[in-house]
């Protein structure tokens, strides 16, 4: 199973710190530049978020990812010095700040008492129910968006999703919200087609390469092209999208 993954922004005094503790157990990111944050916490699925609350630009590091949701339920922890920041820190957006002496004394329990990690016996019992056969509802949903009809999909999936309790009802709120970003850009929505491109990812990780047949490391890799060049392209520009990158489910069989 792969370590989750720890983000640190900016560029704090304590990052050495952290990543001595951490490494063992956790992947640490570092990252330092605005540009491509939201997807680095998308495509990572993080389970923490460290801010440098020293660094200028803190409330955007901070209020960033809560105003998305495929990432405002990650936990962020601004880290800072100054009393002012911290006690405005919950207004931005931030879960916990506290002091760089707190960090540096309490930092595994921090990590422990916050971050977001998957249970490794929901992971198990996913991956055994994704060896089993897709039911018919999703079956049906399969063929409607791979017929376009990404609106039909959308309600056999949901239905199939409401059906299902267990860890693999994931993959059918994968494949529906997939569709519903591809049903937006046939709509001319970019807005609505990039947030649900984003909300997705956090299902599509989470899955192994294929379940119940459907081939979704094809279907991940689909949907972050067409996200990848939705942000290219900017919303003024979503009428030159290259329609052919729109790819269909593929069942993989037995």
């Amino acid at each position: 199973m792969d370590k989750p993954t720890i983000v640190m922004t900016g560029q704090p005094e304590w990052a050495a710190q952290v990543s001595e503790k951490l490494s063992a157990d956790y992947t640490i990111v570092h990252q330092t530049q605005h540009d491509g944050y939201m997807n680095t916490l998308i495509e990572s699925l993080a389970a923490m978020i460290l801010v440098d609350g020293e660094s200028l630009s803190w409330e955007t590091w901070v209020s960033v990812p809560k105003a998305s949701p495929a990432t405002r339920r990650i936990p962020i922890i601004l880290v800072t010095d100054d009393a002012q920041k911290r006690a405005i820190a919950p207004l931005s957006g931030a879960d916990l700040a506290i002091s760089q002496d707190e960090l540096r004394h309490g930092l595994v329990k921090l990590v422990s008492d916050y971050a977001r990690v998957r249970d490794p016996e929901i992971i198990k019992q996913l991956d055994c129910e994704c060896q089993e056969v897709l039911p018919a509802l999703a079956q049906e949903g399969v063929k409607m968006f791979n017929a376009g009809e990404y609106y039909k999909q959308h309600d056999l999936f949901e239905a199939q999703w409401m059906q299902t309790q267990s860890p693999v009802r994931d993959l059918y709120r994968a494949v529906l919200q997939v569709g519903v970003a591809y049903f937006q850009i046939q709509r001319g929505n970019y807005r609505g087609a990039l947030k649900m491109l984003q909300r997705s990812v956090q299902w599509l990780v989470v899955l192994p390469d294929v379940c119940q047949g459907i081939n979704i490391k094809k279907l991940r890799e689909d949907s972050f092209r067409v996200r990848a060049e939705l942000e290219r392209l900017g919303e003024n520009r979503l009428d030159e999208l290259d329609k052919s990158l729109i790819q269909a489910v593929e069942l993989i069989q037995d």
